[in-house]
């Protein structure tokens, strides 16, 4: 899963996008962002331990749900009191597009489709010899496979 550290990446980065913008934060209303970034963190954290440590798949899914709802929450926040705390629109938009990352890693993380692994090559693949004859890769007359009629692959 080396998708997943880009996108641990990219959530922290939403996320001190984000601080940066409340760093003048006004109404008290602009404090409440403090825990939901900081549970945010922790999750990315979690999420990025797991797999770092090469965690299974259903435990890595079930810190990716809930990093995803985490940053969920940041991205409302953000959304809800924009004017109030004077988050710019492109921390919004950057915060939108990390999560929409996330998404898509959760999706692969939370599938149970097998992770693809890559087939190990055979004595044919390195030597380069056809699997299987075919009518273009023998010869006809006089060939090891010809009969009377010809060569029945060629047919």
């Amino acid at each position: 899963m080396k998708w997943s550290r880009a996108v641990v990446l990219a959530a922290c980065a939403m996320i001190g996008a984000s601080q940066a913008a409340l760093a003048q934060s006004g109404p008290t209303q602009c404090n409440a962002f403090v825990p939901l970034r900081e549970a945010a963190q922790k999750q990315a954290l979690a999420v990025r331990n797991a797999t770092e440590h090469k965690a299974e798949r259903k435990e890595v899914c079930s810190l990716v749900k809930v990093f995803s709802a985490a940053e969920e929450e940041v991205v409302k926040f953000l959304e809800t009191n924009k004017t109030w705390c004077g988050v710019p629109e492109q921390a919004i938009k950057e915060a939108k597009q990390a999560h929409e990352r996330t998404l898509k890693f959760k999706t692969a993380a939370c599938s149970d489709a097998p992770v693809a692994q890559p087939k190990a090559p055979t004595l044919s693949d390195a030597i380069a010899t056809p699997s299987v004859d075919s009518p273009t890769n023998t010869r006809t007359g006089r060939g090891t496979l010809d009969t009377l009629s010809g060569n029945p692959l060629a047919k």
